[in-house]
């Protein structure tokens, strides 16, 4: 199985997570729907790699955080502290050149992986099967694999989406894609889950060989970001810079509006 992870740059640790199935999509894949059957699948937990600092505070930033898989915003708390996260954005188009090489991204709202071994996530993604984009939407609740929906995404689409602890262990991921006239609803009962964190990420997938090359996304924006009901822009949040093994960035982090707005920009694979 591969999955994706957010990797900080502070303590070699897995913090948030996404099961991915093994394989490599076909270049025959169609845009618009999930690739074949043994096609890469969504998911990660965050780590930081080894013998890097987090970097210096931003203006509104309560810190800044590397990671070697993730970018975007996360909020934390104490254990039970967040019920709630919540974001929209428009799926971006995936610019696909390379004709032997696999390549992933995926954006999605979560609670906990921050700062915990669990994640309860759903999203969507653009991955690149040799110079085809492939776009769908998934749900997971790591450690369990992956869940890819087959529904049309087409670049351009209005996605919303939600996980949501309603108490007694229960659950609730939702994904719309309002351009497209779908919705998913799922509900999952589980206990022991943190709860420690909310996040809103910009991902590239790993495999247990490590990181894999993040797919041209060209800018995702995300138009608006609640944890608890509260945009995350006004909880000084920690703002997350996806980097390769040299330190240099893979996309850039905005800054977040007062209303939880902000974007990432692809600048390299690796």
């Amino acid at each position: 199985m591969l999955r994706r992870w957010c990797i900080p740059l502070t303590t070699l640790a897995l913090v948030f997570g996404s099961m991915l199935a093994a394989g490599s999509a076909s270049a025959a894949a169609t845009a618009g729907h999930p690739g074949p059957a043994n096609a890469i699948t969504p998911g990660g937990l965050m780590i930081r790699p080894a013998g890097h600092a987090a970097g210096p505070s931003a203006p509104g930033v309560r810190h800044q955080d590397e990671s070697t898989n993730w970018s975007g915003y996360a909020v934390t708390g104490a254990s039970g502290a967040f019920h709630s996260v919540a974001a929209s954005w428009i799926e971006p188009t995936g610019i696909c050149t390379s004709r032997g090489r696999a390549q992933y991204s995926s954006f999605w709202v979560g609670l906990d992986g921050f700062n915990s071994n669990s994640v309860e996530q759903t999203g969507t993604d653009v991955d690149c099967s040799g110079r085809t984009p492939v776009y769908y939407g998934w749900y997971e609740m790591f450690p369990a694999a992956p869940v890819n929906y087959t529904n049309t995404v087409r670049p351009g689409d209005h996605f919303s989406a939600s996980v949501t602890f309603s108490g007694a262990s229960t659950y609730t991921l939702v994904l719309t894609d309002s351009t497209q006239g779908w919705t998913h609803t799922t509900t999952k009962s589980q206990t022991g889950l943190a709860r420690s964190s909310a996040e809103v990420i910009t991902e590239a997938p790993s495999s247990s060989s490590g990181v894999l090359p993040l797919a041209d996304f060209g800018t995702v924006n995300y138009s608006t970001s609640t944890a608890n009901g509260t945009s995350i822009g006004t909880q000084s949040p920690t703002e997350i810079i996806m980097v390769d093994s040299s330190g240099r960035a893979k996309d850039s982090t905005s800054a977040i509006a007062s209303n939880g707005a902000f974007s990432n920009t692809w600048i390299r694979s690796n």
